[in-house]
């Protein structure tokens, strides 16, 4: 795996980067300051079908909560790797994942998982990265997970 380029593992995963979402308010999706990288914070996005949508784990599994959290990570990349000029130069530092959870939910880190283990997959240990997994009363558009990230930008 250590001789594959992140583009290479994506594809080894059969998955491709989405577009970069275009903003809904007023925000842009990425910003670089230096060789500091902070997304947006992004919900999971579909191509065909209902975006995915429901509280954890009454509306939702953890599982398909996971596979939400997953869709946020592959938009995460594509934004940072726009702004980075390739998924090469990235490094994964922060991850604050947070989940439309019921208030009794106390299994947030397993749904954000789906980004954690996403980001590693791609980027290998350039992947790692300390991270928050939190629940919410609600998301915008009752989505299940919004999660945003910090990468470094590597020369």
């Amino acid at each position: 795996m250590s001789d594959q380029t992140p583009e290479q593992r994506l594809a080894a995963l059969g998955l491709t980067l989405p577009p970069v979402p275009k903003p809904i308010g007023t925000y842009v999706p990425y910003r670089v300051e230096g060789n500091i990288l902070w997304t947006s914070g992004q919900g999971p996005r579909v191509t065909t079908g209902p975006r995915p949508r429901g509280k954890v784990p009454s509306e939702m599994s953890v599982e398909d909560g996971y596979a939400s959290a997953r869709l946020v990570g592959l938009g995460l990349l594509a934004a940072a790797a726009e702004g980075a000029g390739g998924l090469a130069k990235l490094k994964a530092i922060k991850v604050l994942g947070m989940v439309n959870a019921d208030p009794d939910f106390e299994d947030h880190p397993s749904v954000i998982n789906g980004c954690s283990d996403l980001f590693v997959a791609v980027l290998g240990d350039n992947g790692r990265h300390a991270r928050s997994a939190v629940g919410f009363a609600s998301l915008p558009g009752r989505i299940p997970v919004e999660i945003e990230a910090i990468f470094r930008i590597l020369d």
